[in-house]
């Protein structure tokens, strides 16, 4: 008799300690994901910001901060987001590959010889624009932005009214302003590499994403995803 109710008092115990042990792993995994998305997107950055500013000194051209300026707020936002400790982030390498090489490669194209077919000033405005359609993203979006793919909340205001991926849009607007103005086979090379990969990106991304409700009913009202009439 002693032996049963020593046994009915242990059963319950267990299972409750393998379960809260088994939580703290999986919450544990996710917080150092967040860390990983965090550091990675932070070195690069600086290297990237490193090499502009050495450019700058040398042309001074205003296409270089302005390209600077469009790529320090998602670092500002990733690093002050809120840490992460759910399973709304994607845990499959290839959508990490994918969000790392689409973040990255851009920051690959070099500021040598300016262009003297379009006026700078142009290609300025073209940067300009860009950096206005992503920016106003960015700020809908705030805390919620990321760059690995995950289920977050669900954004429907700003430049999301017109194109499921604004952001996307604003960063090729961007790099087809620097292109004009820094001309060259390298930044070709980079630029239409990342934009086929922030294609498979988003493609990727909007998998993830459908299986939330909201996002499938976001998706019925706004049909294109990247070029309003295109794609």
């Amino acid at each position: 008799m002693s032996l049963i109710s020593v046994q009915e008092s242990q059963s319950p115990i267990a299972p409750l300690g393998d379960v809260i042990s088994l939580q703290d792993v999986v919450l544990s995994k996710f917080i150092w994901l967040d860390l990983v998305e965090r550091t990675v997107v932070l070195t690069m950055f600086s290297v990237f910001a490193l090499r502009l500013t050495a450019a700058f000194q040398l042309t001074t051209d205003i296409a270089i901060p302005l390209l600077l300026i469009s790529e320090i707020l998602p670092v500002l936002l990733i690093v002050s987001r809120k840490w992460s400790n759910s399973h709304a982030m994607s845990v499959n390498p290839f959508d990490w590959l994918l969000a790392f090489v689409g973040a990255n490669t851009p920051m690959l194209a070099e500021a040598a010889s300016q262009g003297s077919v379009i006026p700078q000033e142009l290609c300025s405005l073209v940067i300009l624009g860009g950096l206005f359609i992503q920016i106003s993203a960015k700020l809908v979006l705030w805390r919620s932005f990321g760059i690995v793919a995950a289920v977050r909340e669900v954004k429907v205001g700003g430049p999301y009214r017109f194109v499921r991926h604004p952001m996307y849009a604003g960063y090729t607007v961007a790099h087809i302003g620097f292109l004009l103005a820094f001309p060259s086979f390298w930044n070709l090379a980079v630029y239409v590499g990342a934009l086929l990969v922030q294609i498979a990106r988003l493609l990727r991304e909007e998998q993830i994403l459908r299986t939330d409700p909201s996002y499938r009913q976001f998706a019925k009202h706004v049909r294109y995803r990247l070029l309003p009439g295109v794609f």
